[in-house]
């Protein structure tokens, strides 16, 4: 028996209900498998994800049997480094919310402290209501969300946005669900300085950094999609890169993974058109080889002991 069989109805006591059917008919396993594939790795972050799914499922069965209670907290807090999927993660829960019927639309609007804080008085708060007029039904995900208190600044606004922020997330809490990510250290940080924010902020999920084999997986993946591939001395030469990129300053994971697969292609097109051999097959066109990777400075840079953290990588 699934909801749709008697949608309205409140059922008997001994009323049995379906858990798996109650799955099926909600997508939700779409969404979760979807979530899979998308993401390697983060068994940490899919196997919270799959609890909360379970407790918002849970949930719509007791509602069968006017099991009432109050609609759950479902605010959270992303932490991790760049690159580590947070974004898309954001993007499949506000999917799940959708599909279980707790938010309206499922849409995902995304910003930043300068979408939300003025830069002069009476400015703030109208930025603020549009956004959350943009989100409501769906999720607002706000990335480093630390920078909207900044107390060193007597003139600073995010204070405001924050006041606003809270009202919201406390009386509007059954139409929008608002995420907030950034570095752990930082949002501890703010949490502690903020303790209304973090008393509205149920889910608290980290996201750890990738592993150099999960990052090499991820760029042959990235490759596929984009109809390319390493030749085998290519992919040897990557996860050599990888290896040294970790150690480098402001490594982002996959992100940074892509932006070297982007100069990559571009190294492979300038050897390509530079070639003397103008009568090109699609093996050619599609393999990335191993002078293409190896032509990155941080072949030279992520050598050097002493320089760094002190130069600019080009990626």
């Amino acid at each position: 028996m699934s909801e749709t069989d008697y949608p309205g109805v409140i059922l008997a006591d001994d009323t049995p209900v379906d858990l798996d059917a109650e799955l099926k008919a909600s997508n939700v396993q779409e969404v979760l498998d979807q979530l899979d594939r998308d993401l390697i790795g983060l068994k940490p972050v899919k196997t919270r994800i799959r609890e909360i799914a379970a407790l918002l499922l849970v949930d719509r069965l007791r509602k069968k049997f006017a099991l009432t209670s109050e609609t759950p907290t479902l605010h959270m807090n992303f932490t991790g480094n760049p690159g580590t999927g947070k974004t898309t993660v954001a993007l499949r829960m506000a999917e799940i919310l959708h599909r279980l019927g707790y938010v309206r639309e499922g849409h995902l609007v995304s910003v930043t402290r300068d979408d939300l804080v003025g830069q002069y008085i009476g400015h703030t708060a109208p930025k603020t209501k549009e956004v959350i007029k943009k989100a409501m039904g769906g999720v607002l995900f706000i990335d480093e969300a630390y920078y909207l208190y900044k107390p060193e600044n007597e003139r600073d606004y995010g204070a405001e946005a924050i006041e606003i922020l809270l009202q919201v997330m406390e009386n509007n809490r059954d139409d929008l669900v608002v995420i907030l990510a950034g570095y752990k250290d930082r949002m501890d940080k703010f949490f502690h300085s903020n303790p209304g924010m973090r008393s509205r902020v149920a889910h608290h999920i980290d996201f750890p950094d990738y592993s150099a084999a999960e990052l090499l997986h991820i760029a042959k993946l990235m490759l596929a999609t984009q109809n390319y591939r390493f030749s085998p001395d290519a992919e040897k030469a990557f996860s050599e890169y990888i290896q040294l990129r970790m150690k480098l300053e402001h490594f982002a994971n996959a992100r940074s993974v892509r932006n070297a697969l982007d100069r990559a292609r571009l190294r492979q097109a300038n050897r390509l058109f530079a070639g003397k051999n103008k009568s090109l097959t699609k093996i050619d066109l599609i393999t990335l080889e191993a002078e293409d990777i190896l032509a990155s400075r941080v072949f030279i840079e992520g050598k050097l002991d002493s320089e760094p953290e002190t130069k600019s990588v080009r990626q």
